[in-house]
């Protein structure tokens, strides 16, 4: 077993609340046999519904070609034997229409602006921040409202038990990678949606609305339940995490 999949293994002892929507996910690709690469693990989880995508050595990724238009090109998914890429494929397994929706639009990108040599212009910044950072949230108006306005106290303590109403989902793997050293300054680009299934997600991605950026920023640690400190006094204090609303 690499090292990434016996990480992997050791989280899901006693998996953290951001793990918990992965965990059948993560039992299929920790089921398969001990000797396998990140990408063989990946592959041995793949279910009918991803029918066309593969998981491949880096190797495969062809000198001068984007990551992205290779994907595009070939369903195949360049993958090292790392915690960031087997996080990677892990939503690609839990996401695939909304991973692949991100993919369309970086390879139509790419084409219209060009590869390596060319402008990634704010559509692909945004796409780019989205797959790595983005977390996603379904919550009652009265949390929303409190997050665009960096209501802090409003959002944590004085509704703080409307979160149990509420469902937040990591999306981004380098965001879930940051996750495995929990610190109280890691924050989510948050994408608000009415529901969290991968079709509803996929439908969300307009390039309208990505390119013009329309991420609230949330520092997960403060979510009630997700962070045993935050229940302390003054955990919200801090100012240096927690900012206001620039005006």
């Amino acid at each position: 077993m690499t090292v990434a999949l016996a990480s992997l293994a050791e989280a899901m002892k006693a998996p953290a609340p951001w793990f918990l929507p992965y965990l059948p996910v993560a039992q299929r690709v920790l089921a398969a046999p001990s000797s396998s690469s990140v990408a063989d693990a990946l592959n041995a989880a793949v279910g009918d519904d991803l029918t066309g995508l593969r998981f491949v050595e880096q190797a495969a990724l062809p000198e001068g070609e984007s990551y992205e238009a290779f994907i595009f090109r070939t369903g195949c998914v360049p993958t090292r034997d790392n915690l960031h890429d087997l996080f990677n494929g892990l939503m690609w397994l839990a996401y695939p229409k909304a991973k692949r929706r991100l993919n369309v639009l970086q390879a139509d990108e790419i084409k219209q602006r060009g590869g390596a040599n060319g402008t990634r212009g704010p559509l692909r910044d945004a796409l780019t921040l989205f797959d790595e950072n983005a977390a996603i949230l379904q919550a009652p108006a009265a949390l929303i409202e409190a997050l665009r306005a960096r209501q802090w106290t409003v959002l944590f303590e004085e509704q703080r038990a409307q979160w149990q109403s509420a469902r937040l989902r990591i999306f981004g793997h380098a965001l879930l990678e940051k996750l495995q050293q929990p610190r109280k300054a890691i924050t989510a680009h948050v994408w608000v949606i009415a529901d969290l299934t991968d079709e509803a997600l996929a439908s969300s991605l307009v390039s309208e609305r990505l390119a013009a950026k329309d991420f609230l920023p949330l520092p997960v640690l403060g979510v009630p339940g997700w962070w045993p400190d935050n229940a302390t006094p003054g955990f919200y204090d801090d100012a240096d995490v927690f900012r206001p609303l620039r005006r």
